[in-house]
């Protein structure tokens, strides 16, 4: 097996490589959270979802959406709504 050294340099393009790579995922979550209406696979990278799973949101009515041709739009306000009651909490209720 052949040992590899590595630079000083080597570690400073590494450096450089990986902030950028983290400047563009923080990039990309801030302007998804910034739009008014997100396309279909916006939505799955948000939710972290299938699109079966996104299908599913959308026929029982849990998620509305619009569609225009053949492109569906969300809007950001519902997907906020729909994580907010869903939401839930960590202290178990005593008095039920």
């Amino acid at each position: 097996m052949a040992a590899t050294i590595i630079t000083t340099e080597d570690l400073i393009e590494f450096k450089k490589e990986l902030l950028e790579e983290i400047k563009k995922i923080f990039e990309s979550q801030t302007t998804t959270q910034n739009k008014k209406w997100l396309k279909s696979a916006e939505v799955r990278e948000l939710l972290n979802i299938s699109p079966g799973t996104l299908q599913n949101l959308r026929i029982n009515g849990t998620l509305s959406y619009t569609k225009i041709g053949g492109t569906m739009y969300y809007a950001n306000q519902d997907i906020d709504k729909l994580l907010e009651n869903n939401k839930v909490s960590n202290t178990p209720n005593l008095f039920k």
